[in-house]
């Protein structure tokens, strides 16, 4: 621990509150909490760490905190801190994985639907489902139970539907509020368990037209249950209270968290949810802020319980989401908890070795990185590459790598605007000066390395940019292709020297990967660029004229040899005064 820090974790107060971990260049990296900040704090900095931990602490060069006044506070105000940060460090729950429900919406008539997003709308959701087929499965045996409308909007005419008695159509035929209401309590009661009682319905129906000799109906109506009881099996019971509730279990081993959700809903085990992580503070509490952030982040729809572990803090857990939480020491729920941590202890160890093993070897090879290049570890790489056709619509591209894993929200694009041929290294300038410029104006996190795809004359071109024009100090290093557009060479130094690098070394891979993503991403973004040129109109270089604007009057007029027939005060009706004038002047020229 340097004498800065040490001195600045003897002033941390021993309240609750929270921490943001910074790196050299001013970035957090890490948000936490703690009951009491001074002890967590110091601990980052004494004692001994994994490896993992090691990474995380080596990179840290200064910290702030935030002192609240309960534990609670401190677990919203850290959830606040990691959304609007999003530290590499932290779990930000990023997958875009989503359950489907089943919706019947709020509309003088209603209508089913299988939807990923809950909004308080005033509709009734049920779910989550485990999987789209679930969901749709189960909508398809409603459509046949309860002929609710299936139109978005109200056409003038009966459709199918109406005609396989799955609609009553209301757009010809009157529906009252009193059919709609009992279709959607019946609908209700179905899927929060009403089968039973919906079965011995239909079973009754059943016998009833076999009775009258009506064998379509009777067997339309065999189906449906048969249908039915298909459904229903599939899911399997885990209790008989019907109560919607979720099962937290968890395992950690080596700084590694899993935990395992399941779903339980009107009864039925429906669905389990597997995350894996990295961890850097008390298991428990990391435990706390992944269940909040599941709620809070995912949007997903509270159930009436949450069972967790007895080392969770139950009371800020219940507050905060509103709902009950139980800790159970014994019994039916005890042992779906013990299922569900016997679940999670499976899945590290399948799962455990292999992300590790990963993960290791991408930070091995980013270490290696930076001694053959004798620099620090590089944790942040941009990569640049260009792209054109002789020199016609010239782009680059910038891909940025942290931790030697692509950050895509962080990748940019750049149409060149001071050429008007082929040159690279020219286009090579201008994105270096606005990529830079544009950082340190706005004083965002600056690169630990820089890779430009290229050989000598691209190495000095960025060298004359980056540490003569704009007095950076930022290591910066070349790739060079073979004859075969393979990666072949890493370069770097003043003058550019080559760097010896073994094929088979993880290091080589890493830097193989940069290339192609980086190459990939400019050839992508050219082929789009060149692909709207097609569709260009002489109205695109005209000022004032949009997208929205050149539709209008395209739209007005059908085609461009007909608005050249129109006068200033025709175009008028469309566009301001300046614009038509403006429109007419450059269709004028195109006919001269």
């Amino acid at each position: 621990m340097n004498e800065t820090i040490k001195g600045k974790v003897a002033l941390v107060p021993v309240q609750p509150g929270c921490y943001l971990m910074k790196d050299r260049h001013g970035t957090i990296i890490y948000v936490g909490k703690a009951k009491a900040l001074r002890q967590r704090v110091r601990s980052y900095f004494t004692g001994s760490h994994d490896r993992k931990t090691q990474r995380l602490v080596a990179e840290i060069t200064d910290f702030e905190y935030i002192v609240t006044s309960s534990n609670i506070e401190a677990l919203i105000l850290e959830l606040t801190l990691i959304k609007k940060h999003e530290p590499k460090y932290n779990v930000l729950l990023k997958d875009d994985k989503t359950y489907p429900y089943i919706k019947v919406t709020n509309e003088k008539h209603p209508r089913l639907l299988i939807t990923r997003q809950v909004k308080k709308d005033g509709g009734k959701y049920f779910g989550p489902y485990p999987n789209a087929g679930a969901a749709n499965e189960t909508k398809r045996l409603l459509d046949r139970l309860y002929p609710l409308r299936k139109c978005n909007k109200m056409p003038n005419k009966v459709c199918l539907y109406y005609h396989i008695n799955q609609c009553l159509a209301p757009c010809v035929y009157e529906v009252t509020d009193q059919q709609n209401g009992k279709m959607v309590q019946e609908i209700t009661r179905f899927l929060k368990s009403g089968h039973a009682e919906v079965k011995k319905t239909l079973t009754k129906k059943m016998l009833e037209a076999s009775e009258a000799l009506d064998f379509e109906r009777a067997k339309d109506l065999r189906d449906t249950i048969a249908q039915m009881d298909q459904v229903i099996e599939k899911q399997k019971m885990a209790f008989n209270d019907q109560t919607d509730r979720d099962v937290f279990g968890y395992t950690y081993d080596k700084g590694w968290m899993c935990i395992q959700v399941f779903f339980i809903r009107q009864g039925r085990l429906i669905e389990r949810d597997v995350s894996i992580f990295p961890i850097y503070q008390e298991p428990a509490e990391e435990l706390l802020t992944f269940i909040a952030q599941f709620y809070l982040e995912k949007n997903y729809l509270r159930p009436k319980e949450v069972l967790v572990s007895k080392d969770v803090d139950a009371d800020i857990l219940a507050e905060l989401l509103e709902v009950r939480v139980y800790q159970p020491q014994r019994g039916q729920k005890k042992a779906l908890l013990d299922l569900a941590e016997e679940n999670a202890v499976i899945a590290l160890r399948e799962k455990f070795a292999l992300i590790e093993r990963d993960e290791e070897r991408t930070m091995q090879a980013v270490e290696r990185l930076g001694e053959v290049l004798g620099i620090p570890i590089p944790y942040r790489i941009e990569a640049f590459d260009h792209a054109h056709i002789q020199g016609v619509d010239p782009v680059s591209a910038m891909v940025t790598f942290i931790n030697g894993k692509p950050e895509k929200k962080a990748y940019r694009k750049y149409k060149i605007k001071t050429l008007d041929g082929p040159d690279d290294y020219e286009a090579m300038r201008e994105v270096l000066r606005r990529r830079y410029v544009r950082l340190l104006k706005e004083e965002g996190p600056l690169p630990d390395l820089i890779i430009v795809d290229g050989g000598v004359g691209h190495i000095n071109v960025a060298t004359e940019v980056i540490e003569d024009e704009l007095g950076l100090h930022i290591p910066i290093c070349g790739l060079a292709k073979d004859d075969k557009h393979r990666t072949s060479q890493l370069l770097m130094g003043t003058p550019p020297v080559v760097i010896p690098l073994e094929r088979d070394q993880p290091v080589f891979y890493l830097l193989q990967r940069i290339q192609d993503e980086v190459h990939r991403f400019a050839v992508t973004f050219h082929r789009n660029t060149r692909s709207k040129q097609f569709f260009r109109s002489v109205l695109d270089d005209i000022p004032g004229v949009g997208e929205k604007r050149k539709r209008t009057l395209l739209k007005a007029y059908g085609s461009i040899a007909k608005m050249k027939q129109a006068t200033i005060v025709d175009l008028q009706q469309y566009v301001p005064q300046k614009v038509a004038e403006a429109i007419v002047a450059k269709l004028d020229k195109e006919d001269e």
